[in-house]
């Protein structure tokens, strides 16, 4: 198959300071490089977000990622990124009017948008992938205060999709919840590229004690104070918090200056680290440095550094959302708490820690379930069959074993769901 990835988000060879964007960058490349070792050929179109990009370059045999210009040669978030779409999907329709794909993969909301408006007219099946949706985010106490235009987009494309691929049973409720037809959702994770994320690499220098690490931006809704609570009642437990600018850049960080004004009050400001934005070379020996990967925050999609950390052998306790839910067997592979419950949380961590074989037992069946669950080729298979079958007559995929997908998309997306969307987008499906 000719695929099409379409990353309108920014190119994978742009590093993000965001832990969680650059692993969920980094799984689409996995899934680029793992179709293409499959026999597929794979183009990323990436909307140019640094100034020295290339037009076009080769991240693997077999994949090449092509920068269009659309907005300003930076990182932009979400809410920034909409006004850019139809400008994107211009030039997205103008590249496969001369090299059609078979088959268009988006990757996050904005990415739908524009693959959906381009694919218009020519035939090409449209699968999505939303990463995060604004009504999870919503339903989480994480929702901006313009999050109902998103909703309502996020709806109308996963109706014209030819197939939504869900990264975790939780998102399949949600957007069962949303309206979207059962039979048009599957399950497809995210990979974990297990060649760097393996148990037996480098680690990265640590001291004697016990170590917990936290990978997140400094965010809020990271619940880090949580962690930092957590911490004062793990005498002798160090923690190691792992995102945010770069480490000369701290200093001047308004959420880094709260959590250690906490550590303060607490006591526990020797026993507390900051490393600043980690390069994704060094990720996986910080995971593998690491006794326990840590989390509280109340919603994590797709579980991506989770699931790097058990490829690492490191097991994780971490909040009963998302991605975790599906990923870490409690008491098996690691820990799952009720989010909201740092006492609770500091409690299992404590015997956790006061047990190191059921550790350790901890961390062998995190490496072996993240390397049969989570690798690469699995997912990638996965990931074809739905492309396969998308591609498939109507008559055939009604009948096939596995998942099936509408007979025919929507024409045309609802116009009523636009109807409060800027006008930039209205175009761009229009």
């Amino acid at each position: 198959m000719r695929i099409a990835i379409v990353a309108q988000q920014g190119s994978p060879l742009t590093p993000s300071p965001d832990p969680h964007a650059d692993a969920q960058a980094s799984a689409v490349t996995s899934l680029a490089r793992t179709l293409a070792r499959q026999g597929h050929r794979i183009t990323v179109y990436a909307r140019r977000d640094a100034q020295d990009l290339p037009d076009s370059a080769i991240l693997a045999r077999g994949v090449t990622v092509e920068h269009l210009t659309a907005g300003p040669q930076a990182q932009l978030a979400g809410e920034q990124l909409v006004t850019h779409v139809r400008t994107f999907s211009d030039q997205l329709a103008k590249r496969w009017s001369q090299k059609r794909p078979d088959i268009a993969h988006a990757h996050s909301w904005t990415s739908g948008l524009a693959a959906l408006a381009a694919a218009r007219g020519t035939g090409v099946r449209v699968v999505q992938s939303f990463g995060s949706l604004a009504a999870a985010e919503r339903r989480h106490g994480l929702a901006s205060g313009d999050d109902a235009t998103r909703l309502r987009l996020e709806t109308c494309i996963a109706k014209n999709a030819d197939a939504v691929l869900a990264s975790t049973t939780a998102e399949v409720a949600e957007l069962v919840r949303m309206g979207i037809p059962r039979g048009s959702i599957t399950v497809v994770p995210p990979s974990v590229d297990t060649s760097r994320f393996r148990p037996d690499g480098a680690a990265a220098e640590r001291a004697e004690r016990p170590r917990l690490l936290a990978v997140a931006p400094l965010h809020a809704d990271q619940r880090l104070d949580r962690l930092v609570r957590v911490l004062a009642a793990l005498p002798g437990t160090e923690l190691i918090i792992a995102g945010g600018p770069a480490k000369r850049q701290l200093r001047t960080n308004k959420a880094y200056r709260g959590l250690m004004q906490l550590a303060r009050e607490l006591g526990v400001q020797r026993r507390l680290t900051f490393t600043g934005r980690v390069r994704p070379a060094d990720l996986p020996a910080l995971l593998r440095s690491a006794d326990l990967l840590i989390s509280a925050a109340p919603y994590d999609p797709a579980g991506t550094i989770t699931i790097a950390a058990m490829a690492c052998g490191t097991p994780a306790a971490a909040s009963a959302v998302g991605g975790n839910r599906d990923a870490i067997l409690d008491e098996t592979t690691g820990l799952l708490v009720a989010p909201g419950r740092p006492d609770l949380l500091a409690r299992r961590v404590r015997r956790l820690l006061a047990a190191p074989m059921r550790l350790e037992a901890f961390g062998i069946a995190a490496a072996d379930r993240a390397a049969a669950r989570y690798c690469a080729e699995r997912i990638g298979r996965e990931t074809a069959a739905v492309y396969e079958r998308c591609l498939m007559p109507a008559a055939q995929a009604s009948g096939a074993a596995a998942v099936t997908v509408p007979a025919a998309r929507l024409p045309d997306p609802d116009e009523e769901l636009l109807a409060s969307a800027d006008p930039e987008l209205v175009a761009a499906l229009a």
